[in-house]
């Protein structure tokens, strides 16, 4: 019997617990999802990010928008997503598990903060042309 968890697949070697959020806005029509690129990173992930000790979930997130992208959320502002897992993308051998939320930040306007490199809009297709976390690949693109 092994020690690996159950949502742990073979050949990786832990988890890791995040909060995450999607963002997105429709100019023209055409849905897109609000991407970030840590610094020393390549992928373009969700804004978001680890809890601190004795941090909810939501609490994590509202901390890590106004930290990441100067956006001044509340936890009522959050609308539960549920738990997704995924391969962590600058992590090689993990899975993140994320509690997603998805938010409506009005007309506010997302700026790179904190230790984040780049912000981006992003469609479906700009994606296949970028590098993209696994877990915004899979679960959160907009349809075309």
């Amino acid at each position: 019997m092994s020690d690996t968890p159950e949502h742990v697949e073979p050949g990786t070697t832990g988890s890791i617990r995040v909060s995450a959020a999607v963002i997105m806005d429709a100019p023209d029509g055409v849905e897109r999802l609000l991407l970030v690129r840590k610094a020393g990173t390549t992928a373009l992930m969700q804004p978001g990010g680890k809890p601190e000790a004795g941090e909810t979930a939501a609490q994590t997130l509202v901390r890590e928008l106004a930290e990441e992208v100067g956006l001044r959320v509340s936890v009522d502002d959050l609308e539960p997503l549920g738990e997704f897992t995924a391969h962590a993308a600058n992590e090689p051998g993990f899975l993140v598990i994320a509690d997603v939320f998805r938010v409506d930040i009005g007309d506010q306007t997302p700026v790179p903060d904190a230790e984040i490199a780049e912000l981006r809009w992003v469609t479906r297709a700009e994606a296949s042309t970028l590098e993209v976390a696994p877990l915004a690949a899979q679960y959160f693109l907009p349809a075309d």
